[in-house]
């Protein structure tokens, strides 16, 4: 459809016992468990690499495992954002590039920056991060030539293209609920993470190019699961912000709305893994967001049929090229 972002859906990582014999067959050897997910779910967030740095041969290994249109999203080093809380970051951010994510290639989706609970907003702390994130494969290469002398013997430092790279910031502390954040958030054209949560603010700001979710448990962190209506609220928001739009519910640190854009890619990620609820809403989230996207609506509902000068259905803008529809409508003409 014309006028209208990617909507990606998966899951935060693939590797859980409980998995087995459940969402991965009993009989499926275990290193084939990322070639079975990635073959049912467009893109999986990476969890490994906040942990610790992986190596080159991993990277390439995931890469070629997966499908051709696939995508990673990569999670930033826990070193960077919770050991040294965004200082002195120079020489981990070069490591944190030099571990061979860029062998990614086109595969290579949005990176993933948490910060935890404890952590308050700080301008100018985060403005000098925000700075030193790089916006193209070319850029992050020549931070990863910095890396280390001790990754020599295991860094990766090519990059394979010059792609737009794409970064999302997660906060977990009521401190950043305000404009200042937002706006360094659009200065820098990075996303601000719509993280589903009990426990931590649950912002619906747009402030890039994308929209990034996190959806860690509807009542139970990282346990409960999402029924049908909660699944048809997100569906509806992940069309709307598609199409360029704004959530049609939620809370904003910013009174601001975002600048008009024809289009934008969404990036959905079910992190309710603990009772294997991720991969089962995933799904029926999918399914969900297909079927508004073929009806062409959503929460926010079309003009209508009494305004149609053809007097048509509602399913008419499918085929109608004569842009009746009205500014809140969710169909974009062919």
């Amino acid at each position: 459809m014309a006028d209208m972002g990617r909507v990606r859906i998966g899951i935060s990582g693939w590797r859980y016992a409980g998995w087995r014999g459940t969402f991965y067959p009993e009989d499926l050897a275990q290193r084939r468990e990322l070639e079975f997910a990635s073959r049912r779910f467009e893109t999986i967030e990476l969890n490994g690499s906040f942990y610790s740095l992986q190596t080159p041969k991993s990277f390439a290994r995931w890469r070629d495992e997966t499908p051709e249109d696939f995508q990673f999203s990569v999670k930033g080093s826990r070193f960077i954002t919770h050991i040294r809380r965004l200082r002195d970051i120079e020489a981990p951010l070069a490591n944190f590039f030099a571990q061979g994510l860029l062998r990614l290639g086109p595969k290579l989706g949005p990176f993933l920056w948490q910060f935890p609970p404890n952590f308050q907003f700080d301008s100018e702390r985060f403005s000098r991060f925000f700075q030193h994130l790089p916006k193209t494969l070319d850029a992050a290469a020549q931070i990863a030539g910095m890396h280390d002398d001790w990754m020599k013997n295991r860094a990766w430092t090519v990059a394979e293209g010059k792609a737009k790279l794409r970064h999302a910031i997660e906060i977990r502390n009521n401190t950043f609920v305000n404009e200042e954040f937002v706006r360094l958030l659009r200065k820098y054209k990075l996303a601000l993470v719509v993280a589903d949560a009990v426990e931590w603010p649950r912002l619906m700001d747009v402030t890039a190019d994308f929209v990034y979710c996190r959806l860690h448990g509807s009542k139970e962190l990282y346990s409960s699961g999402y029924g049908p209506k909660a699944l048809a609220q997100w569906a509806a928001r992940a069309v709307a912000w598609s199409r360029g739009k704004e959530s049609p519910d939620g809370d904003r640190a910013s009174t601001k709305l975002a600048a008009k854009r024809p289009a934008r890619d969404v990036y959905v990620y079910f992190d309710n893994d603990a009772k294997v609820r991720a991969p089962v809403d995933a799904a029926r989230l999918r399914k969900l967001v297909d079927q508004d996207m073929r009806r062409g609506h959503t929460a926010v509902r079309p003009i209508g049929r009494a305004q149609c000068p053809l007097k048509a259905k509602l399913d008419c803008a499918r085929r109608c090229r004569l842009r009746c529809t009205g500014p809140e409508c969710l169909w974009p003409p062919e």
